[in-house]
């Protein structure tokens, strides 16, 4: 049950952190938010650091926390791309659907063998992932702009790195109010699979780390997400921070990203991956419930259906046990 309440959490976290970023990026750029976020994440899991005792870090794990940061950065860059050719309600589902099931796939493979309840569970969230990430771009035209769709990727692409998993709805919420284009669909789609599968590289490389490290593979996969954003700001020689307004947002991407990850972390190593990593990935709902509290956007019957499976699915999971 504990694996449960982490992993739901975790969406929390990063559905937060989602909603965030994609408020920053309407007014700021992507590497500046990106780079805020990034350095706040990193602060948060230091500061974290002395609460999780631990012996000291193995190469090993460490090395896995790398590994995670990696797939978190290239999935933001994958999704992004994906943005640009596709529209937001092709690439953003496919790559949250794929997050999803390619950790099950790989927990499946490791050995992990959930109940037939649990399973029924992770079943229905792909559905329910594909209703709460494409409703929240279905609103979108495809004749926007390519510079609105560079903003509303940008929300993204900060969330990603701050966040790893919160980029795909990141983009659907900064889409409400820009756009996407849909001149290369196949392209687009091909995309938010690879984004899909860069950030299951991030849950499984978190769960693979193991718990004796304490937090140390966390920290190595939010320095490897700073270092990436340093690099790209250095090259493109933006280092300036946002404005006032979307620098709270982006400071609040980089904490609700960076609490998002931690309970994961415990998460994934109080259950299976297989059933932890399918509830994480159900980020989108929150978004969508912050859309709605938020800024007032409209409950489509897509909407309420993606909901109603998600809440489903959280109980199916939560009878049929984590593992």
């Amino acid at each position: 049950m504990l694996a449960i309440v982490l992993a739901v959490a975790a969406a929390i976290g990063y559905g937060g952190s989602d909603f965030a970023g994609g408020l920053a990026s309407r007014s700021a750029g992507v590497i500046q938010v990106t780079l805020l976020a990034s350095a706040v994440s990193a602060m948060v899991v230091t500061a974290a650091l002395p609460f999780a005792a631990s012996h000291p870090p193995g190469a090993a794990a460490l090395a896995w926390g790398a590994v995670a940061g990696l797939g978190g950065t290239t999935g933001a860059f994958a999704l992004y791309l994906g943005f640009r050719h596709a529209a937001f309600s092709v690439a953003g589902p496919i790559s949250a659907v794929g997050t999803a099931g390619f950790s099950v796939l790989a927990g499946l493979l490791l050995g992990e063998r959930p109940t037939p309840l649990a399973l029924t569970g992770i079943v229905l969230a792909l559905p329910a992932i594909v209703g709460t990430a494409a409703s929240a771009a279905s609103g979108t035209t495809a004749s926007a702009t390519s510079g609105a769709t560079a903003s509303a990727a940008s929300g993204a692409t900060a969330s990603a790195t701050s966040g790893a998993t919160a980029s795909a709805a990141s983009g659907a919420t900064a889409s409400a109010a820009s756009g996407g284009t849909a001149g290369r669909p196949i392209a687009g789609a091909a995309a938010g699979l690879v984004a899909g599968a860069c950030f299951a590289l991030l849950f499984i490389g978190l769960d693979r780390a193991g718990s004796g490290s304490g937090l140390w593979p966390v920290a190595a996969t939010t320095v490897t997400e700073l270092a990436a954003a340093l690099a790209v700001a250095a090259v493109t020689r933006n280092l300036r921070l946002p404005n006032t307004r979307p620098r709270l947002l982006a400071v609040i991407t980089g904490a609700a990203g960076a609490a998002g990850t931690i309970l994961f972390f415990f998460a994934t190593h109080e259950g299976f991956l297989a059933v932890t990593a399918v509830l994480t990935s159900l980020y989108p709902a929150v978004t969508i419930v912050l859309a709605r509290t938020v800024l007032g956007e409209r409950l489509t019957a897509l909407r309420l259906a993606g909901l109603v499976l998600a809440a489903a699915c959280v109980g199916l999971i939560a009878v049929g046990g984590a593992g």
